[in-house]
Formats: C-alpha cells, structure tokens, sequence
C-alpha cells in the first residue's frame, strides 16, 4: 500500500514547495471547484485539494515532463476527494461489477444550469457525482475522464447516465444547508471577540494543547509551533491591511470571515475554518492566500 504524505506534519513550507505552488497558482482556482463539488463543501475542497498538491509534489520525481499537468492534478486530487468521502463514512456500493458498456450518455445538462448542478451533485454516488463534474463542467471527454476514475470508456458513460437522471430529480427538490451546533457557534463569538482585541493569550485558552494549524502556502503542524499571532499582529502595526474577524457562513458552514475595511465598509476578503471538539478549539485552517474560495461561495452572510 502506498504510503502517504502527511501535510499535516510538514512545519513551515520549503521554498521548493512554494515554488511548485506558484507554478500551479492558474490550476488552483478549478481544483477547489471540483473538489467543493465532490466533498459537498468549500472548506473541505479546498483542504482537499492542498493534500493533493501536497502529495503531487512528494510524487514529482514520477510525473512525466511529456503528459499534461492538470489531468494529473485531477487524477490525485479525485482520488484524495474519493479517500475524504470514505474517511467521512460514507458508504459506496461497488459500481464497477456490472456496469454495461454500451450505455449512451444522455445529452449535456444546460451550460445555464453548471452552477446548479455544482450544488445538486453531491446527491450522487461518487463515481456519478465525479463523471458529471468532469464532463458536464469541466469538458473533459470520455476517454479523459476513464483513467481519472479508474474505469472504461462504457463505465463513464453508464455512470453519466445515471447521474443525469438522478439529477433531474434531484433539481425539484428543496436544498438543505447544514447548521452548526450551538457549542462550536459560542465558540466562534469568542474566538472572534478575542482576536479582534488582539488577546492572543485570551484566544490560545480556547484551543486544545496540540490544536492544528494549517495556512495554505506557509504551514501546516501545530499551532504552538508557529508565528500564526504575531503573523496577524504585524499586519495591525502599522494597519498594512485594516481588518476585523466576524462569525459568518458560507455557504451555510459556519466559519469565521476576514473582513476589510475598505472605502465602502465592511468587505469579505477571507474565510478561517475553526474545527472544535470537546470544548476546545483542535484546528484552525486559513484560507487567506485562497481568493477563490470566497469567489466560489453562493451565499456569504456574517454579523458585523
């Protein structure tokens, strides 16, 4: 079994890895979308897709100069998107077994309805919910697509068909968005209202001893290990670029929202995840040097 990377424990980034993010910077805007859309979440796409460039990079020595790089970016990230849907438990039968190969796929869904459909797939079994994004969305053929999600031509098109009819179905019915429970919301108000005191001290109390962090294209490993604070601090004194924390949504997850203040007021300019368990913050994920998230939201709300 292959061994994997853990992102996780990688510390501040080496300067090779930040290179090779720079280098993918035009590819990252289209591998969040699909991830967002294959883990039902903007936040989890985006956690996603930096393990997968994570591991695209420990496997670069292996990658063929002559192949296209975004088909091969798709592939591990599809893969990572497929291992978080099993790591959530969810539970997929084997589609693979008795799949007809002369299966037509339907027509193409409207391009007017691409951002509906987005929103609707995660209605589908994986393998469905994968074959629509890379067909109906992102235009990939047939023939890309197979290897992407270990299968046969016959096989993307049998799960094309089937998850285009589940989705006509599906666009009938009310969407749901997800709450969050009262504890990790109290919590939020806290978090927020100490860091905009610049309390740090106040802030680290509501973390576990070992809390996670993760700051795409800086670091990832333990909070108390990093500058994270100080990092913020530097950016109040002088205002280099005035901000303040909100509790929000996005998308209907409950986050916290970097907010600039701009000509106009108050502005959304980022997103934080804060992941809690018994009581105690356990992860902080920052997503500001990830503009596309927040491009890729339906709905940011926050109270100012």
């Amino acid at each position: 079994m292959e061994a994997r990377i853990d992102l996780d424990s990688a510390g501040l980034f080496e300067a090779r890895y930040r290179a090779f993010l720079a280098t993918v910077t035009h590819l990252r805007p289209k591998l969040h979308r699909y991830c967002a859309r294959m883990t039902g979440s903007l936040l989890d796409g985006e956690d996603v897709m930096q393990e997968a460039l994570f591991e695209a990079y420990g496997k670069l020595d292996l990658f063929d100069p002559d192949r296209a790089l975004a088909p091969w970016l798709f592939g591990i990230a599809h893969h990572r998107c497929v291992d978080f849907l099993r790591r959530r438990e969810v539970r997929v039968k084997t589609e693979s077994a008795a799949e007809p190969d002369t299966s037509e796929p339907d027509d193409p869904l409207p391009a007017s309805l691409d951002h509906a459909v987005e929103r609707l797939v995660t209605g589908l079994l994986p393998k469905e919910r994968a074959c629509v994004l890379l067909k109906d969305v992102f235009g990939h053929s047939l023939e890309e697509i197979a290897p992407l999600v270990n299968s046969t031509v016959g096989g993307v098109k049998a799960a094309l068909h089937r998850g285009r009819a589940k989705l006509a179905v599906l666009r009938d019915e009310p969407a749901s968005a997800p709450g969050a429970a009262r504890e990790t919301v109290e919590l939020l108000r806290a978090y927020v209202e100490r860091f905009n005191r610049r309390d740090w001290d106040g802030v680290r109390t509501l973390t576990s001893a070992d809390a996670r962090l993760r700051v795409a294209d800086c670091f990832a490993g333990r909070l108390a290990d990093s500058p994270y604070f100080l990092e913020y601090e530097h950016q109040t004194t002088p205002p280099i670029i005035p901000w303040r924390m909100a509790v929000g949504e996005v998308d209907g997850e409950a986050a916290v929202i970097i907010l600039r203040d701009e000509a106009d007021g108050l502005t959304p300019f980022s997103v934080i995840r804060i992941d809690v368990a018994d009581g105690r913050i356990v992860r902080i994920v920052d997503f500001i040097k990830c503009p596309w998230v927040l491009q890729a939201a339906a709905s940011v709300v926050f109270q100012p």
